[in-house]
């Protein structure tokens, strides 16, 4: 299954409660958050449609960036565990 790399920012002016989006991502079952915005999941879904969900918890000016992730990948002092990166990417 691939695995994305979703990552995003928050406009801070707005009052939305985010957790709604953390929850959301963390519905795809296998999911690790990588840094403060940055997250990864594993689905069968498309990023078109990994994005369009998202969305639906975001507000207009906030930005959501999601790529299937590739050939190699490199890391420090992330918040997620090495063998769950290893495992996925």
């Amino acid at each position: 299954m691939p695995c994305y790399l979703i990552t995003y920012d928050v406009n801070r002016g707005t009052r939305r409660d985010y957790d709604e989006l953390y929850a959301a991502i963390k519905e795809y079952g296998t999911w690790a958050r990588v840094t403060e915005s940055t997250w990864l999941v594993v689905t069968d879904d498309r990023a078109t449609e990994v994005r369009d969900h998202l969305l639906s918890f975001m507000d207009d000016r906030d930005r959501l960036f999601v790529l299937k992730s590739g050939v190699a990948g490199a890391w420090h002092n992330v918040r997620c565990r090495n063998e769950w990166l290893q495992k996925w990417l």
